[in-house]
């Protein structure tokens, strides 16, 4: 499967482009759609780029300016982040329901509905599709027909998204417990407890489990028993998800700071504080390129870090709030803002 087809914004996904030198200039703008409502989230699969926001979902041709396929309406607002697997769209909504969509036409195939918010952004794994919601519970379902596979219900909101590894499903609750469930059937393997709601989705690598958490820690766990490996105080909440590459874990908190720590050491290799800004706080992930981390910050940049040292190799000012974390597809990265723009920036030098 094409690595396009699952969804993008994902931080564990790391796109490698072929370059000689790094990229230290602002990156230029190959082109810009504009969207009728604010970006939430940004996916692209195939040729096409799927956009939540406000109550639904567009897509729109990537390569042409402002030519959109369909738009898919929903009751509620469109938070979860779209995942395009095998020509279907799978999005939640904040009117309780996970829609599946025709990725060509944006026919709905199902809906399953829950009796909460589902801001959670699907999981799509070998023929089940994972997903949380605010009525508490982790839902799996058949992903052709949309059939209740199992659910497990947890003391608190679902706003984690799922990380399926193996035959282990990884997600976080606003009880404070990240939990490993079985697959296959929801048994509980392990549950381990943290003291403030986990709002962040965890990221597996290398028999390890990420995950943050309110009370301003990110932890590493060990994936088979849940015992705590490390834990490391950011100082605020992390509700971002870590992105792991190599043995550097990458991880932005509520006081815009982006930490690079030792995955195995525990080091703080370096820190960068992302704005001045201080009103507000980003809840998108760092995506990591080669060698360098995209993120966002409140301020409406989108900042270029230096991996190894955390330098500022250049800032992109959108100018607009930016929620969406940052899509990187073929040296192209893809920004969207709340006044509805996608920014497409040349970044193939990175």
């Amino acid at each position: 499967m094409d690595d396009r087809s699952v969804r993008m914004y994902n931080p564990t996904h790391r796109f490698d482009v072929a370059t000689e030198t790094v990229q230290t200039t602002e990156p230029t703008i190959e082109r810009s759609l504009q969207f009728h409502r604010g970006i939430h989230e940004i996916a692209i699969w195939d040729d096409a780029l799927y956009v939540a926001q406000g109550h639904s979902i567009t897509v729109s041709d990537l390569q042409t300016t402002n030519e959109k396929r369909w738009r898919f309406d929903t009751d509620g607002v469109v938070y979860s982040s779209p995942a395009v697997v095998d020509g279907s769209v799978f999005v939640g909504s904040a009117d309780g329901h996970l829609y599946v969509l025709d990725a060509a036409t944006g026919d709905r195939r199902w809906c399953f509905e829950t009796d909460g918010r589902v801001g959670s952004s699907p999981a799509v794994v070998d023929g089940t599709v994972y997903v949380g919601s605010f009525d508490h519970h982790l839902y799996a379902l058949d992903a052709t027909t949309g059939h209740e596979q199992w659910a497990v219900e947890t003391s608190g909101f679902v706003d984690s998204s799922p990380a399926v590894m193996g035959e282990t499903v990884y997600v976080g609750s606003a009880d404070g417990h990240a939990y490993a469930l079985n697959a296959v059937t929801g048994d509980s393997m392990w549950n381990f407890k943290t003291e403030g709601v986990v709002e962040s989705s965890p990221t597996v690598s290398n028999g390890t489990v990420f995950i943050g958490s309110g009370d301003g820690y990110v932890y590493a766990l060990d994936a088979t028993s849940g015992s705590e490996e490390w834990r490391f105080d950011t100082g605020a909440a992390v509700r971002s998800s870590p992105a792991v590459v190599g043995d550097t874990v990458f991880v932005e908190n509520q006081d815009d700071h982006l930490y690079a720590i030792g995955a195995t050491t525990v080091t703080e290799q370096w820190s960068f504080k992302i704005s001045s800004n201080t009103d507000g706080f980003v809840e998108s992930s760092p995506v990591v390129v080669n060698d360098t981390v995209i993120v966002n910050g409140i301020d409406g940049s989108v900042y270029a870090i230096a991996a190894d040292t955390g330098d500022e190799c250049w800032t992109f000012d959108t100018g607009e709030w930016v929620q969406a974390s940052p899509v990187i597809v073929d040296g192209i990265l893809y920004i969207g803002d709340e006044h509805g723009a996608v920014s497409a920036l040349d970044v193939s030098k990175l």
